[in-house]
């Protein structure tokens, strides 16, 4: 297949909510938290849910890659419970090939509580359930070599299990795409993320907040001298700003789309990958990749949830 995603399996379930309900519950704006299961249960309690959708990063990028008539897979783990049986329907419901046979679990399947401000901007947080237990048994690797691009997420990588199941996709792929995420991925993880990126990823994507925090600097020209000296594709997204790709020494930019009227930015950089990817894939050059990335990530942004 064109592209394999492997990633965080999770459902998510989005609401609306004041400003006041993520500083009353000590949450930072814009980013993700990962909480206990009893933590999530009573944040669930304060709120009124607007829409429960099948999700997780990558897998949103994956859908968004099918519905553009490519032929796409995902692996993530689940458990065989309701949540988990909704989520495989809402992925072969998009003709995305599902590479995990689920099973009885310890864990219940992942959810992530997706809080929306007046701004639009989302707070997430997310329990990550069995999709945080994804381990080297659940990768195959003829599957990995039978694709042209794994995608991996930042969210998913963590020591112990769900590190040796990226190691083991690594060590098969063709080539390895992967997303920063978030912040939050970006400051937990800084100096394995450098590694990965420096020295074992392919493609990059990343927001500017990340790319910064990931070098440790506050200058955009910093971000650009770096990513000219490791040689990779290095796709960083800038908000109003618009969207860079680096390889090698070509820049290439792309404006922001304008009078869009936003009203979540839940998975903005998710489809932005979907649509970059999809033309990288389908030989189009630089410009076109950002164009398509650009265009999709508009348009999500434009609905709820994170599936077009």
């Amino acid at each position: 297949m064109k592209i394999l995603g492997i990633g965080n399996a999770i459902v998510d379930v989005l609401c609306k909510v004041n400003d006041e309900f993520i500083k009353k519950n000590s949450l930072t704006k814009s980013t993700m938290k990962l909480v206990d299961e009893s933590e999530f249960k009573n944040l669930l309690s304060l709120v009124k849910i607007e829409e429960t959708i099948s999700g997780g990063s990558v897998a949103n990028s994956i859908v968004g890659l099918s519905q553009l008539g490519n032929n796409v897979g995902f692996i993530g783990k689940i458990n065989n419970d309701n949540l988990g049986k909704k989520y495989e329907e809402g992925l072969i419901k998009e003709k995305v090939t599902f590479l995990y046979s689920k099973k009885k679990e310890p864990l219940s399947t992942g959810t992530c509580l997706i809080l929306i401000t007046p701004d639009s901007e989302r707070t997430m947080c997310t329990f990550l359930g069995t999709a945080g237990k994804i381990n080297e048994h659940d990768i195959d690797p003829q599957i990995i070599k039978n694709s042209e691009i794994i995608f991996l997420e930042g969210y998913l990588w963590d020591e112990g299990d769900p590190r040796k199941a990226f190691d083991k996709a690594m060590s098969s792929a063709k080539k390895v795409a992967m997303s920063l995420s978030d912040l939050f991925c970006v400051e937990r993880h800084k100096k394995n993320f450098l590694d990965l990126v420096k020295n074992k990823l392919d493609i990059i994507f990343a927001n500017e907040q990340e790319i910064l925090s990931l070098i440790n600097s506050n200058s955009f020209d910093e971000v650009i001298s770096f990513c000219k000296e490791i040689k990779k594709t290095v796709i960083i997204t800038r908000g109003s700003k618009g969207a860079i790709s680096i390889i090698n020494n070509e820049i290439v930019e792309c404006t922001a789309k304008s009078n869009l009227n936003i009203v979540d930015l839940t998975g903005a950089g998710d489809l932005f990958a979907a649509g970059y990817l999809h033309g990288y894939i389908n030989n189009f050059n630089q410009k076109e990749c950002l164009i398509k990335g650009t265009d999709l990530s508009a348009q999500i942004i434009q609905k709820i949830g994170a599936r077009i």
